[in-house]
């Protein structure tokens, strides 16, 4: 189960997306109705990815977004908003969004391209983080190797070199 927090100042709309998405997808969607309400939520749970509308009281989207990025947060986050201006989707994708959706048209395909979008940015951080974790397996790995070792990626730029390898060079890590 992916766990999302929807966060938009229109009760109606968060009510059907979450319908939408717990209905349709393997999702269990948590709703917010300001940013100052998701910051809280997100203090007591983790979520696996946010949407968010543009335009809110307070705090809008991209300022929630540039929140969460300078906290270090990579929660994938899709900006999901009436507001069609092409600088509002060049500034949340600068600031770190994952997707950029408009709102407006035929329900059923919005929530389609919606869910498609969530599910997409949600895969994308897992194998973020499994490749992450791999190469720190690796690397511990090759640092407790007897022999010296060291690896090079396909540019050929040395990314494991362990202590025997300083030891029989004398060039650090």
């Amino acid at each position: 189960m992916i766990s999302v927090l929807y966060v938009d100042d229109e009760p109606a709309l968060l009510e059907l997306t979450r319908l939408f998405l717990e209905r349709y997808g393997n999702y269990s969607v948590d709703t917010a109705i300001s940013a100052l309400d998701a910051l809280d939520m997100m203090k007591a749970a983790p979520y696996d990815a946010i949407i968010s509308d543009y335009q809110m009281p307070v705090m809008d989207g991209i300022a929630l977004l540039k929140h969460l990025r300078a906290e270090d947060s990579s929660t994938p986050f899709i900006l999901f908003t009436g507001r069609g201006r092409e600088e509002i989707a060049i500034e949340a994708l600068n600031a770190g969004a994952d997707f950029y959706l408009q709102k407006g048209g035929e329900p059923g395909s919005l929530f389609a391209e919606l869910e498609h979008k969530l599910r997409l940015a949600v895969e994308r951080r897992r194998i973020a983080d499994e490749l992450s974790e791999s190469r720190q397996r690796m690397t511990a790995i090759v640092s407790h190797l007897p022999d010296a070792t060291f690896a090079i990626d396909l540019e050929g730029k040395v990314i494991v070199w362990n202590r025997a390898m300083e030891e029989m060079t004398g060039v650090k890590e």
